[in-house]
């Protein structure tokens, strides 16, 4: 592989290429003067916000997406039901809450998904 290198470098030097590649050789720079700086943009006032707080967020995402807060609720009132059950010693009706509430939590889950891409969808529009 030595002898390859050396003998396309014996090659080049022959055809009077040195090493240096005339397409990068430096070009005369222009003597411009520099440019000025852009004007100066016209301030804009900042908006400001109203601060929102836990009820009225709560509200206004509940108002949103009304299937996660119902999901929620369905979740705790199956998840109460099953623990009523469990220690009254119906564990058959028990078991079965415990299979209603993960039920009941994918329905939320999927619920809040479908509310995020929802946001998303119309916040591009």
């Amino acid at each position: 592989m030595a002898d390859t290198r050396a003998a396309h470098g014996a090659a080049g030097r022959a055809a009077g290429h040195h090493g240096k590649c005339s397409s990068h050789a430096a070009a005369p720079r222009d003597k411009s003067p520099p440019a000025e700086p852009p004007p100066p943009l016209e301030p804009y006032p900042l908006p400001t916000f109203h601060e929102e707080g836990f009820t009225e967020k709560f509200l206004r995402k509940t108002r949103e997406n009304p299937l996660v807060p119902l999901g929620c609720l369905c979740t705790v009132g199956i998840l109460a039901y099953g623990i009523i059950c469990f220690k009254k010693g119906n564990t058959r009706r028990s078991q079965l809450m415990m299979r209603a509430r993960v039920i009941a939590q994918g329905f939320t889950f999927a619920a809040l998904l479908g509310g995020m891409v929802a946001t998303a969808v119309k916040s591009r529009q």
